[in-house]
């Protein structure tokens, strides 16, 4: 059942320039555009459907998340027969990370559909993955599973998924430097804190120590983000006895 024609309040020259860009991003026609626009709407544009329930790509990016994990997972199980599956979680790990998906949605321009009343210069890197996987639940909406696994191939698989460069890709950078610090037996802290300073969105800084030696510094907007980040750092300038086998 489609949503009501005007449950959007869109005049016809944007509804066409909103089906452009779509086709253009899809390489296929959508059925029903307002699947699609609901896929780039924020919660903050606080809108609601005719029954009063809250609109806002979240709940597409929940089935567009399983659509993409399960589409991957069949990808690497035709494709690597000799993974077990653990190799094959890793994997689907570091094709599916957030840091990709990310970068998926920013080479796709998606962020210039979405519609908010917060500026768009205001959000985290997260907003990009978010819209990217509520378009792949738009489009297991709008066009079944095999739509969905078309694009999720001529825009992720083929531009991107290399098996071989995939092995040799760090997952998290916090966990291989904990994991050293635990075989060499060397205390390790995460001293966090926030850290706002003039920045409109809160803030995290974080200090990593080894021993009695901070050895990496970060910010970002969430203590975890500030953790990998520094983690990142500390990896760099311990890689040569991190590396060592």
């Amino acid at each position: 059942m489609g949503f009501p024609k005007n449950l959007f309040n869109s005049h016809p020259k944007e509804d066409g320039d909103f089906f452009l860009g779509m086709q253009r991003i899809l390489g296929f026609k959508p059925k029903n555009l307002d699947l699609f626009k609901k896929a780039f709407l924020h919660r903050s544009a606080n809108k609601r459907d005719g029954d009063g329930n809250p609109m806002n790509y979240e709940r597409l990016e929940f089935l567009g998340d399983a659509m993409l994990g399960t589409i991957i997972s069949h990808y690497l199980y035709k494709e690597v027969p000799q993974g077990d599956e653990g190799y094959l979680t890793k994997m689907r790990s570091k094709i599916v990370s957030r840091e990709h998906l990310n970068e998926l949605g920013k080479d796709l321009g998606l962020i210039d559909f979405v519609e908010s009343r917060i500026p768009k210069t205001h959000f985290g890197d997260n907003i990009h993955g978010n819209v990217f996987e509520a378009l792949i639940g738009a489009i297991y909406l709008d066009r079944g599973y095999v739509y969905c696994e078309k694009f999720i191939n001529s825009s992720v698989i083929e531009p991107y998924v290399d098996i071989e460069q995939l092995e040799g890709k760090v997952i998290s950078y916090k966990s291989l430097v904990i994991e050293w610090c635990q075989k060499q037996k060397k205390p390790f802290n995460f001293d966090v804190y926030e850290d706002t300073g003039n920045d409109l969105l809160k803030h995290f800084a974080v200090k990593l120590s080894i021993g009695e030696n901070v050895v990496a510094k970060a910010r970002a907007t969430s203590k975890k983000k500030a953790e990998e980040r520094a983690s990142k750092r500390a990896y760099f300038a311990l890689q040569n006895k991190i590396d060592r086998p």
